[in-house]
């Protein structure tokens, strides 16, 4: 999942950063309205964290923006604003939740998951390759009934290759979605993390879900005759 952190205190945003990508979020911050809107508007994100007191462009004018645009994009006021009238404009110009400042982290991650849960369905929360089960909002990765603890970027790789099932990806492909960056040659990086999936996910005694692409990446399947 991808999620949005517009807020101009940079210490706040990074806090809640830091936080989010422990769940397994991949977490953008922007620093003003202007930003935020440009951000949200041009690429797609699960849900959005925004701040009203935003410089350049106020979080009430980003919040019309994106709601005129993007209906059924979920939207969390996190503000200091805590007036019941700051909550009920939010609220009727179409804000999904709305969290006060000072919060606590638990508080507002939870929010967020129940947001995710409404914005999706269980065909969208829930990947599923033959054994292998990935819940995007409970951020829970499952094989034969069994529990895969992973990291932030070993989620996110999964994911990206689950969402891509039966497709052959690229390392470029993964580097720009995974890890949002150019691709670099020179760097393994890729190759490390599919193989610290591969441990995990892979293990006997279950059937090999990701296999090498000779010439090409990668390709999660569950169909035999891959080459690897």
């Amino acid at each position: 999942m991808r999620v949005l952190i517009a807020e101009d205190d940079s210490a706040l945003a990074s806090f809640v950063k830091k936080g989010l990508e422990a769940e397994h979020y991949a977490v953008d911050i922007a620093g003003d309205g202007h930003q935020a809107r440009a951000m949200a508007s041009e690429l797609e994100y699960d849900l959005v964290i925004l701040d009203l007191n935003l410089p350049l462009l106020d979080g009430i004018s980003v919040l019309r923006y994106l709601r005129s645009r993007k209906p059924s994009l979920p939207i969390l006021v996190l503000t200091g604003r805590n007036r019941v009238e700051d909550r009920v404009q939010c609220l009727d110009l179409g804000a999904d939740d709305y969290v006060g400042k000072p919060f606590s982290f638990s508080e507002l991650s939870a929010r967020l998951r129940a947001l995710l849960r409404r914005s999706h369905t269980p065909a969208e929360s829930i990947l599923t390759v033959e054994d292998l089960k990935l819940d995007r909002v409970e951020r829970r990765v499952e094989r034969a009934g069994q529990r895969i603890e992973l990291t932030s970027k070993e989620f996110a790789l999964l994911e990206y290759l689950m969402r891509n099932a039966g497709r052959r990806i690229t390392r470029a492909m993964i580097i720009e979605h995974v890890w949002n960056l150019s691709f670099d040659t020179t760097t393994n990086v890729v190759d490390v993390y599919v193989a610290y999936l591969r441990r995990k996910v892979d293990r006997p005694p279950g059937r090999r879900l990701i296999h090498t692409i000779r010439g090409v990446g990668y390709e999660l399947s569950g169909h035999t005759g891959v080459p690897r």
